[in-house]
């Protein structure tokens, strides 16, 4: 109890503690007790190393895909694998951030410090960002989210036959557009996953949407993979960044956000 009582008050006064690990332990037993790995307290250190450009700022991030219902074992989703959107949310956090992430269907982790709420479906993480974006000063809408729904998902499996099936789709609500068009918004940059004239799209969507700051890439290039090439897009034009790791670029929007937010 000492021991513990002891860890305690080192975290309520800021330290933290790293471990301990879980595995095989030299008394035999399985468990928790061990040292953590060494990348592990290496990627811990670094992390702590991060400037705090965003201290005590309330961050909301959405990340991965999204998942629509035809019935109940089939839907509609994409590629996204959410690995940007838990990215940005680790830089962040890093970054002195209080961050919420709202994850679509994933098996990431959840990043250190990060408060997590997973969503299933493009409405339902619209109601979660709906319920937390009040109170955000940042919101980085990462998330591949589904323009379309079926109209009438069916409450029992579909069964095949040889006639053709057709789907009626209805368009699920602009999450980016319905925060950056609020009375007073937080901050808000989105990201654009584009097949073809990447810029422009992503430029013509950055208006529309009304938003400051639009990070755009190839959808070829970036869905699954742990590296990404981006150009941001502001008021001043078009900003291309070479590729690199994701929480490497999640680290630079970072910086480019805290360069950005409005001062005083």
């Amino acid at each position: 109890p000492a021991t513990q009582r002891n860890i305690a008050q080192l975290k309520a006064d800021g330290i933290e503690i790293l471990g301990p690990g879980k595995g095989s332990q030299a008394c035999g037993e399985v468990g928790d007790g061990r040292m953590i790995e060494p990348e592990e307290i290496l990627a811990a250190l670094f992390a702590w190393a991060q400037p705090k450009l965003l201290a005590g700022k309330r961050v909301l991030v959405t990340a991965g895909p999204t998942f629509e219902a035809i019935d109940p074992v089939r839907g509609i989703t994409n590629l996204s694998s959410g690995k940007m959107g838990f990215a940005v949310a680790q830089a962040c956090s890093e970054a002195g951030a209080h961050v919420t992430l709202i994850a679509g269907p994933t098996t990431l982790a959840t990043p250190a410090g990060v408060t997590r709420i997973d969503v299933k479906s493009a409405g339902d993480m619209a109601s979660a960002v709906e319920s937390n974006v009040t109170a955000s000063e940042i919101f980085v809408a990462v998330a591949a989210v589904a323009d379309y729904a079926p109209a009438d998902a069916k409450t029992q499996k579909l069964k095949k036959s040889a006639q053709p099936l057709t789907l009626t789709l209805k368009p699920t609500v602009d999450i980016l557009a319905a925060v950056a068009w609020r009375p007073k918004p937080p901050f808000c940059v989105g990201f654009a996953a584009e097949t073809n004239d990447v810029n422009e799209n992503a430029e013509a969507k950055r208006r529309r949407k009304k938003v400051p700051l639009l990070v755009a890439n190839r959808a070829q290039d970036a869905l699954g993979q742990d590296e990404n090439e981006v150009t941001l897009l502001d008021d001043a034009g078009a900003h291309p960044l070479p590729r690199m790791a994701k929480l490497a670029l999640a680290r630079r929007l970072v910086a480019e956000i805290a360069e950005r937010l409005p001062k005083g």
